[in-house]
Parts: structure tokens; C-alpha cells; sequence
């Protein structure tokens, strides 16, 4: 296989598994809440919310948003707290699931040689 045959094949059984799935699901509603809870109280428009919501979680901080009210900073202090684990793990477990689907079909082809 080549290498991005390999990497397609990956990333394909790293969205095959549950537990990515699983992963990816709680992931995508926290970052569901955070967008609805910027929306209403720091007034943003839905794709600004969302677009800081994976800009906080995943702490690439472009600084283009933040926000300006104390609830507001508060609840992203919460999130930042509680999704940086989650979008680690998240990220840690397709990059898992990746790496074994490679070292599975370097076995068998080590073994076909």
C-alpha cells in the first residue's frame, strides 16, 4: 500500500470505532454548547460562536474573539478546563487507531514477503 492509501485506510477505521465515535460525539456537543452559550450571552452570531468554540478547545487562540462578560469568562475558563481533555483524547485516540491500522498492515506485509 502506499503511504496514503495507508493514512486513507487509517483515518477510515479510526471513524469505524466506537470508542472515536463516542469520542467524537461528546466533543461535538460540547463544543454544540459552548457555540449556543456564546450566541446568547456574548451576543455573537452563530458562526462566530462556533469558530471560537473550536478555537478555545483546541487552544490555538487566535485572539480575534474573546469574551467581554464576566459570566462569559467564566464559563470559558469551564470549558477550556474541561474540553482541552476532551479534544486530546480525542485527537489521541484517531491518531491511535491510525497508527495501529499502519502497524497491522506493515505485519501482514512484512509476513507476505
Amino acid at each position: 500500500m502506499t503511504p496514503m492509501r495507508d493514512l486513507t485506510a487509517g483515518i477510515s477505521a479510526a471513524f469505524a470505532s466506537r470508542r472515536v465515535q463516542r469520542l467524537l460525539a461528546l466533543t461535538a456537543l460540547l463544543i454544540t454548547i459552548a457555540s449556543v452559550f456564546y450566541a446568547l450571552v456574548e451576543g455573537w452570531r452563530w458562526i462566530d460562536a462556533v469558530y471560537f468554540s473550536v478555537i478555545a478547545i483546541s487552544t490555538v487562540g487566535f485572539g480575534d474573539f474573546a469574551p467581554q462578560t464576566d459570566l462569559g469568562k467564566i464559563f470559558t475558563i469551564i470549558y477550556v478546563l474541561l474540553g482541552l481533555g476532551m479534544f486530546v483524547a480525542t485527537a489521541t485516540a484517531i491518531g491511535d487507531s491510525i497508527m495501529s491500522r499502519a502497524e497491522n498492515a506493515d505485519g501482514r506485509s512484512e509476513e507476505e514477503s
